[in-house]
């Protein structure tokens, strides 16, 4: 009874935080919100050569909304909270003192090669080699957990968030259309499951529909890091992030983080390499309007959560919407 429940719980929550939100927006209460500072006093520039941080208005309304919902949320008793899954995502920084949740598909390489620079065990983010996603860095699972409760309370915590169904777009695409890896443990798995007379695929033809048909299927608690909901990776009412920065602003934000934590000034985000192919806004609606809307419907509870705390709209897969 109390697993049938949660469910219902959460969205209830989710509604009522939303809505909530919504209100302060359209009363203009969030534009009235003078937000604390966001870098320390001084007024000097970025060492970057951008701005000290992302503070134009439309940033500090999102970051409001982010902030307000997660605390209204979480605020919830049915929330689950879990350490174990977000231990095993916090990478640590004990020279610059911050914890920093990696997900999979919101730049996390990028991210992870700066902490190899910042520790020494890499000479520049330039350098071009294969990403290991283990070797040199430290992982606050591997921790013991007093040194853990202590970094949880004193150091510095940020994550990088998507748009839910571009992050499962990059995935797939990236995961079934060039990593055989990937093709081999879960492609041939997928096709075989739903596809009639599949048995014979390289698991390389997988269809972005039987894909999220697969995700139905699975428990977010047990999906691969590549596709699992971020709020599961990484916890946010169970930890308190101070920082919450977005893929669509990622130099702005990275700089400011990089500015908050006093990284060297030598030390910059990466530039996009140049054969990645983003996931553009036209991609997503290609993909989108060519699944059956049944199939998104059903698969948006199961990424509500990362929807509604993060503040990204529901995808519009409406008929006029997939004509224009």
């Amino acid at each position: 009874g109390g697993a049938a429940l949660l469910p219902s719980m959460l969205m209830f929550g989710v509604i009522l935080a939303s809505s909530g939100l919504l209100l302060m927006i359209e009363k203009g209460i969030l534009a009235r919100v003078k937000p604390p500072p966001l870098h320390p006093a001084g007024g000097e520039r970025s060492r970057r050569g951008g701005p000290e941080a992302p503070g134009d208005l439309d940033w500090q309304v999102l970051r409001d909304v982010r902030n307000r919902t997660i605390r209204a949320v979480c605020g919830q008793r049915a929330m689950p909270r879990s350490r174990r899954t977000v231990l095993r995502h916090l990478l640590v920084s004990d020279k610059y003192r911050f914890l920093y949740c990696y997900v999979p598909k919101v730049a996390c390489s990028n991210w992870k090669r700066i902490l190899k620079v910042l520790d020494g065990a890499l000479e520049s983010v330039d350098i071009k080699l294969k990403m290991d996603h283990k070797s040199d860095l430290v992982f606050l699972a591997d921790m013991k957990p007093d040194e853990i409760s202590y970094r949880l309370k004193h150091y510095y915590k940020f994550i990088f968030v998507r748009n839910p169904m571009e992050r499962l777009l990059s995935a797939y695409r990236n995961k079934f259309g060039e990593i055989k890896e990937y093709q081999q443990k879960y492609g041939v798995e997928i096709v075989r499951r739903y596809r009639k007379n599949g048995g014979n695929s390289a698991g390389d033809d997988v269809t972005f529909s039987e894909f999220l048909r697969y995700l139905l299927d699975e428990e977010a608690e047990r999906m691969n890091e590549h596709w699992m909901p971020i709020y599961n990776l990484c916890q946010p009412c169970a930890v308190r992030y101070d920082f919450i920065g977005s893929y669509e602003r990622l130099n702005a934000d990275a700089n400011y983080v990089l500015e908050r934590v006093q990284s060297p000034s030598f030390v910059r985000f990466p530039e996009r390499q140049s054969w990645y192919k983003p996931v553009t806004a036209e991609t997503l609606h290609y993909y989108l309007c060519n699944t059956q809307r049944r199939l998104i419907k059903e698969l948006l509870p199961k990424y509500i959560l990362d929807f509604s705390l993060f503040a990204y709209p529901l995808p519009n897969v409406s008929s006029e919407f997939c004509r224009q």
